[in-house]
């Protein structure tokens, strides 16, 4: 695919994983597009470095929780209008939305009235909760791309131009690092049992699980090293003042980190895809305030929370969520993934199981995920007619 004049695409992701997978776009939208392409919109450090201008940093509008939002409500929307005025200015020929639907599902209709194709990739979790959302999407949204296999199907009964494409991570290789290695860079005892503890890719994240997570460790004692990976979207310094002093390793690589950690807590989210498709086991923790917790617990249609459970239709992960998301209960869930046992077996067959699920369907399709999702959006870019024209 070539052109002419110099394409623009608009690309938004607010959280780390989508940054992760804009950044991952990025290379193979140019070359589709030509490597005249330009690139702009909402992200962080690694859409930067693959070649973003990132008109808002996605830091400033990363929020977790329904009252948490309303505490950042007015940087929130100052941001939200900054990058509507620029996208009006800038007349991007298509737009890529990641996730992040609070923010891009509104940018979705902004776009809309400017008459920008809009491609959603890695859709909002509406099967889940907040289904009432979905006539944004049926208005605003030309395509959507959907990185399970049931997600398809759901949207394709609703009317929604819906495609899936495979997950990202599940094309993605092992990390190499020996573990080795990976103790002589971050000073981590090699001798020792490695726990990971992934508190999310957000402040307010961070806030609400990091501490349960770093006393749990206290109690769990020395006999183990805990790795808190540090996310892209945050700084290591914040991070470090963070922790307190606890006798915890910052790590740069979650997925390293996972891979050689002997059992980890994972926050729920994408990290807890990546812990399955890794095989290690883990439990999936989560925390936000308690009104938004009573608010969201009603409008929530599913009986889990963490993806690997709904991906398998059971619980094959543990889950401690909101009030159960205590020290105590942390440390009897870990340790009987530490040792060897039933438990841990039993786990672990059933993470290979979600895995297979994920690769095949990856295998099954000849091209990562990220170049169907590419593809797809130069598709769009070329053959999109104005929403308004779609059915509703």
């Amino acid at each position: 695919m070539s052109a002419t004049t110099a394409r623009r695409v608009l690309i938004s992701a607010g959280e780390a994983s989508g940054e992760n997978y804009g950044a991952m776009l990025i290379p193979e939208l140019r070359k589709l597009l030509g490597t005249e392409t330009q690139f702009f919109g909402v992200g962080g450090e690694k859409m930067r470095a693959a070649g973003c201008e990132t008109i808002i940093d996605s830091g400033k509008v990363a929020a977790v929780g329904i009252t948490e939002v309303m505490k950042h409500v007015a940087t929130i929307y100052r941001e939200f209008f900054r990058m509507v005025s620029v996208a009006r200015s800038r007349k991007p020929d298509v737009a890529v939305l990641i996730d992040f639907p609070d923010f891009n599902l509104r940018l979705a209709e902004k776009l809309h009235t400017m008459g920008v194709p809009v491609v959603y990739f890695v859709s909002p979790q509406l099967w889940a909760w907040k289904q009432r959302r979905i006539w944004r999407v049926k208005k605003f949204v030309d395509r959507m791309l959907v990185i399970f296999p049931f997600e398809e199907s759901y949207y394709r009964e609703r009317r929604v131009d819906a495609e899936y494409v495979g997950h990202p991570l599940a094309d993605l290789p092992l990390p190499q690092i020996a573990r080795e290695e990976f103790a002589r860079r971050f000073g981590i005892e090699g001798g020792k049992k490695w726990i990971a503890l992934l508190p999310g890719s957000r402040k307010k994240e961070i806030l609400l699980n990091l501490p349960v997570m770093l006393q749990a460790a206290g109690e769990l004692g020395p006999e183990y090293e805990y790795l808190v990976p540090v996310a892209s979207t945050l700084s290591r310094d914040w991070m470090a003042q963070q922790t307190g002093g606890a006798r915890v390793h910052l790590v740069d690589d979650p997925c390293a980190a996972l891979l050689h950690s002997r059992a980890a807590v994972v926050a729920s989210g994408t990290a807890t895809v990546e812990a399955a498709l890794i095989g290690t086991p883990f439990i999936v923790v989560y925390r936000v305030s308690g009104l938004s917790y009573a608010i969201g617990r009603r409008l929530v249609k599913v009986k889990n929370f963490g993806m690997v459970n709904l991906i398998a239709g059971r619980e094959i992960v543990p889950e401690l969520i909101q009030s159960n998301f205590r020290p105590e209960n942390v440390v009897r869930q870990i340790r009987r993934l530490l040792v060897e046992g039933d438990p841990r077996a039993e786990m672990v067959r059933n993470l290979e199981g979600v895995r297979k699920e994920l690769r095949n369907a990856a295998d099954a399709r000849g091209k990562t995920a990220i170049v169907r999702a590419a593809e797809a959006i130069g598709r769009t870019l070329l053959n999109s007619q104005p929403v308004k024209q779609k059915a509703t």
